[in-house]
């Protein structure tokens, strides 16, 4: 048994062996990197490997992606003129004379014969290493008890992308607040990649100074500045004040449009008037008319209306005897 075990394990060899031949006379070709993954600090020179087999006559090219932008780095084994003064090609790869962080990203390499159909390609990831810089946070004064509270934490140098540890008076916060006694009683959700911290809702316990670390794995992690924030009550007191001192000043504002209907003051012959003036040219022999009196030399109904009218724009009463 043993004896046809290791003669079968050698049937399988010479089939692979042949396997291996046959793709190297139909021309199998090769592409790939003694780097996938390059991580690099700042300004410093990088070079990002490709090696190739199998082309009679290789046609090589780079390109770089970052998000939605492509840029071509080297077309048909020449560097495109925006990378011409910093980077070089070889055949082996290409050189970066020194690098930043706008750099960083995915670089492929294709590689295909020329005037052929053969055709392969390797990607090469360039990190290229910042330390964070001191983040900057958003944390309310105060906030009410029972409601959203939500505090923010970045920073915008670091590569790779800097992930955010949060701190209550010096404590570090878990991303699970039930996970240890001190924050137990906290009801929040803790985002290390973002920096976001949200308490929904918000408790008395949750007063405090609360800071943020940014680190990146690459130079010095950097701590905000700490800022307190107090978890305060509804104020009821205010609010119920505020509607009474509303009620008061609608009462009164209705006390003054009856006051002023009880006196008149609304009563169409004090507002109205039917009574012309007519101007004339004043004849050669002139007159001068006198209102006509009333009985017991009081003033006419004329006169009386236009009182009236002068009573209610001082805010008096009119009276209809004098």
């Amino acid at each position: 048994m043993g004896t046809k075990a290791q003669a079968d394990r050698k049937l399988l060899h010479l089939f692979i062996l042949a396997i291996l031949l046959c793709s190297l006379a139909l021309g199998s070709v090769t592409v790939h990197s003694s780097e996938p993954e390059v991580r690099i600090p700042e300004n410093n020179p990088v070079k990002l490997s490709c090696a190739y087999s199998g082309f009679s006559s290789p046609r090589v090219e780079w390109k770089f992606d970052q998000g939605d932008t492509t840029k071509l780095v080297c077309y048909n084994n020449k560097i495109t003129a925006s990378y011409e003064d910093r980077v070089t090609f070889l055949p082996s790869g290409i050189t970066f004379k020194s690098v930043t962080r706008e750099d960083t990203g995915t670089y492929t390499c294709m590689v295909s014969e020329e005037g052929g159909n053969n055709y392969g390609e390797v990607k090469v990831k360039l990190i290229v290493l910042v330390p964070p810089s001191k983040p900057t946070v958003s944390i309310p004064s105060s906030a009410t008890i029972g409601n959203r509270a939500v505090l923010t934490c970045s920073e915008k140098d670091g590569s790779p992308p800097s992930e955010y540890t949060w701190f209550k008076d010096g404590i570090v916060m878990p991303t699970n607040p039930k996970s240890t006694r001190a924050f137990s009683n906290s009801s929040y959700v803790l985002n290390p990649t973002t920096g976001e911290l949200v308490f929904d809702p918000l408790s008395a316990s949750d007063t405090g100074e609360y800071s943020c670390e940014a680190r990146n794995g690459y130079g010095t992690p950097m701590t905000s500045n700490a800022v307190r924030m107090e978890a305060v009550e509804r104020n009821v007191g205010v609010i119920v004040a505020a509607v009474l001192v509303t009620l008061i000043l609608l009462g009164i504002l209705i006390f003054g449009i009856w006051f002023a209907y009880s006196r008149g003051h609304f009563d169409s012959k004090y507002l109205t008037s039917s009574k012309k003036v007519i101007y004339s040219q004043p004849s050669a022999r002139s007159e001068v008319s006198m209102p006509a009196l009333g009985r017991g030399g009081l003033p006419g109904a004329g006169v009386r209306r236009f009182l009236a009218h002068v009573y209610v724009f001082w805010g008096l009463s009119a009276k209809e005897d004098y």
